[in-house]
Order: structure tokens, then C-alpha cells, then sequence
């Protein structure tokens, strides 16, 4: 594997940081915010509706592991926050507000995609030393964003995309559904690490979450930017 020059290590750092502090601040803040709006107020009492990113960092899964897999060269960005606590049975509507507390994460990630293609436009007239860093931050907070919101999206548990589900399913599939919350996290580890490196040792393609979030990613990006003036 191709070892990173310091400078570009360095770039890399000052692009990606404030992106994946904002988008991952915004998502959890945004789950907390919906759970007090519709009845649990278990996140606002613990101080976690702000976007203080002090509230809500996890040094490993916020700092140090997309750090590792930025150097290594890894072609998948990952990494998470402090999970933030709602009490689904102060809910007023458990079903619905279940999946509406889930999708408020991802949607702000959507939002704050849109937001970076915008302000690309602002960019751009920046003088040319604050220009280049500031267009290469942007580009990859739309990247990063539309990664977010695909890769919560997934329906697993404890994903978003998995309560989501879990809120919409008849109750009869949604308690078993529930059941495969304690297997979750075992099989995201898997899709992430374990199988490419199976499949990098065997000499195929086993990146299963590559190709589904690769070219859905790729069609939302070229949507959020069709969407927001970027191209002609």
C-alpha cells in the first residue's frame, strides 16, 4: 500500500474534519430535537439537543477511527457519535414518532449536502489561498453527507434506516425484526471490514456496501449538484 506524504496527510485532515465534526454534530442533534419536540425529552435533559460537538463526540468513533481509515487509505470513511438516548415509550405515537426521530439524522445530512453545494457558489469567488481549501472542504461535506444519510439508511438495526423500518412494518414483523437488534452491529462490522478483507485475500470484490452505496451515492450527488446550479 502506498504510504501518504505528511502534507498530504495534512490536507486531508484540514478537509475532512470540519465536515465530519459538522455532519455528525447536526445528525445527532437532530434526533435529540425531534425526541423532545414529540414527547421524550430523555436527550434534552442530558444536554444533548446543541450543536455543542463536544456533546456529542466519541473520541474513537468520531476522531480517531476515521482518522485511521483517512491515512490507510481505506476507500470507505466511517465513524459515529455518542448514540444519543431517546425513550421510544414517551413517544406520543410510538410507530410513527419511532421512525420519525430515526429519519430526522439522515435528513439533516440530506439538508446539510444541499447547503455545501450552495455555498460552493461563494466559494468559488473566495480569494484563490482561501478558495482551494474552502471548495475541497465543501466538496467532500456534500460527499460525506450523502454517505451519512445512504449508509444510516441501510435497514438494519441499530441504523436509522432500521427503525425506520421497524416503524412502518405490521406489529406482527416488527417485534421479530426488533429481535435482530443485538446481531446488528456484528453484521456492519462484517460488511465494513470482514468481508473486503476476506475478499481482498481471495482476490474478488466483496465490498457488498460499496456497491450498493457507491452508485447511489454517485446518482445523489449528481442530483444534489444538478439541483443546486453546479453544473452549465
Amino acid at each position: 500500500m502506498e504510504t501518504l506524504d505528511f502534507g498530504h496527510l495534512a490536507q486531508l485532515a484540514t478537509t475532512w474534519a470540519l465536515p465530519v465534526l459538522i455532519a455528525i454534530t447536526l445528525h445527532e442533534a437532530s434526533h435529540a430535537y425531534v425526541a423532545w419536540r414529540l414527547g421524550d425529552d430523555t436527550a434534552y435533559l442530558q444536554g444533548r439537543v446543541t450543536f455543542n460537538p463536544l456533546k456529542h463526540v466519541d473520541p474513537f468513533g468520531t476522531v480517531i477511527l476515521p482518522a485511521l481509515l483517512l491515512m490507510t487509505g481505506s476507500g470507505f470513511l466511517f465513524g459515529y457519535a455518542k448514540p444519543v438516548p431517546v425513550n421510544f415509550r414517551r413517544l406520543k405515537h410510538f410507530r410513527r414518532d419511532s421512525a420519525l426521530v430515526a429519519i430526522a439524522g439522515p435528513g439533516s445530512n440530506m439538508i446539510l449536502a444541499v447547503v455545501s453545494a450552495l455555498l460552493l457558489h461563494v466559494a468559488v469567488l473566495a480569494p484563490s489561498w482561501f478558495a482551494e481549501w474552502s471548495v475541497q472542504t465543501l466538496i467532500n461535506s456534500m460527499r460525506l453527507n450523502i454517505m451519512l444519510a445512504l449508509f444510516n439508511m441501510l435497514p438494519l438495526l441499530p441504523l436509522d434506516g432500521g427503525r425506520v423500518l421497524a416503524g412502518i412494518l405490521p406489529p406482527s414483523l416488527a417485534r421479530p425484526f426488533f429481535r435482530t437488534e443485538r446481531y446488528g452491529m456484528f453484521v456492519l462490522l462484517a460488511l465494513i471490514f470482514l468481508l473486503p478483507l476476506i475478499g481482498g485475500q481471495l482476490g474478488m470484490n466483496l465490498n457488498i456496501l460499496g456497491w450498493i452505496l457507491g452508485p447511489a451515492s454517485d446518482y445523489l450527488l449528481h442530483l444534489v449538484v444538478t439541483l443546486t446550479g453546479l453544473t452549465g
